[in-house]
């Protein structure tokens, strides 16, 4: 092996469809399609070196050390790269995101991403983005579209799998299809209350509107994604907040609730700037945070009205942004 350590780095993406369910049986497989917008302007950067010195893998997140469920999440991921490189080594992965994590902004997707990415050029793997993306997906279904650029979309997994079924993101559209900001209003800068899959298993258990949301979200990405290859930008946020809405009403049926009042005064801010005939749309993760699309010269208006939210810590300005990149590193002489 000619290179035993990487480096990469990864942007977030936000489903623009939004992803919400998974399919039974083995392979975390969505259980609705979703189509994404990667962002430019926030990143994941991962180096993972390969270590004969070490007995079990080791992963530095954010300067914290992991330990228990999400190690184990993390070495799944290199085992499989493991296995198909044919290595037994552990590793030592050092990441770190430049925006809050694990509080609804889509570092899992970064993450992964770029996790997936330096693994596989660690271990000298010749494999395509597709290759990539589906083993990003089987960590998180969202890290699947990271992998892309610009807008990318993925499909619902296959009903009752065993897992082996492959499956990876595919892009729709590059990053300057649509001319737009994404603008960020975090309004909570720790880690959420419930965790995505927990939340998302106990909307597919216990919701009365799962099995509508399951039909809805099918219908959306579809409308969706051809409002977006035909440029219309106020269909696409229309769709984009009806989707977030849906999914959250979907999920709050059940108790898992992720706003907070800021969200809650975002959302009002976005009808009333609406009303006041500015084409700003909005959208909402797992988590409090709102995502704000906007036409690109109407962003100097909107952005310090968002600012001024009571509970909106900050703002960040984005784009859609480009694939991640990847360095081979050298080894250690």
């Amino acid at each position: 092996m000619t290179f035993n350590a990487a480096s990469a780095v990864a942007h977030p993406n936000i489903a623009l469809a939004k992803y919400w369910g998974k399919r039974d049986g083995a392979g975390n497989y969505p259980a609705v399609p979703s189509l994404s917008v990667t962002l430019d302007g926030m990143a994941t950067r991962t180096t993972l070196r390969f270590d004969e010195r070490l007995s079990e893998d080791r992963f530095i997140l954010g300067n914290e050390l992991l330990i228990g469920r999400p190690l184990e999440r993390l070495s799944r991921l290199v085992d499989e790269v493991r296995l198909a490189a044919g290595l037994t080594t552990r590793v030592s992965v050092v990441s770190a995101n430049d925006f809050p994590t694990a509080s609804g902004l889509a570092s899992s997707a970064s993450g992964f991403a770029a996790l997936a990415l330096a693994a596989v050029t660690a271990a000298d793997l010749a494999w395509t983005p597709e290759q990539v993306s589906n083993l990003a997906r089987r960590a998180s279904a969202s890290a699947a579209r990271s992998v892309f650029g610009g807008f990318a979309r993925l499909a619902a997994g296959p009903i009752g799998s065993d897992g082996s079924v492959a499956l990876a993101a595919e892009p729709v559209a590059g990053p300057d299809a649509m001319p737009m900001k994404v603008v960020v209003c975090v309004t909570h800068e720790g880690s959420k209350s419930v965790a995505s899959t927990d939340g998302m298993l106990r909307t597919m258990a216990s919701s009365p509107y799962y099995e509508r949301w399951l039909s809805y979200a099918v219908e959306n990405e579809a409308a969706l994604h051809k409002a977006l290859l035909s440029g219309n930008f106020q269909e696409v946020g229309e769709l984009a907040e009806a989707s977030a809405l849906a999914m959250h009403a979907t999920a709050l049926a059940c108790g898992v609730s992720y706003f907070n009042g800021a969200t809650l005064e975002a959302l009002k801010q976005l009808r009333l700037l609406r009303d006041a005939g500015l084409a700003v749309y909005g959208t909402i993760d797992a988590g409090p945070h709102v995502k704000v699309l906007v036409r690109p010269d109407q962003e100097p208006i909107v952005t310090p009205k968002l600012r001024a939210i009571a509970g909106v810590v900050r703002t960040i300005v984005t784009t859609p942004g480009g694939a991640p990149s990847v360095e081979r590193l050298k080894k250690p002489s």
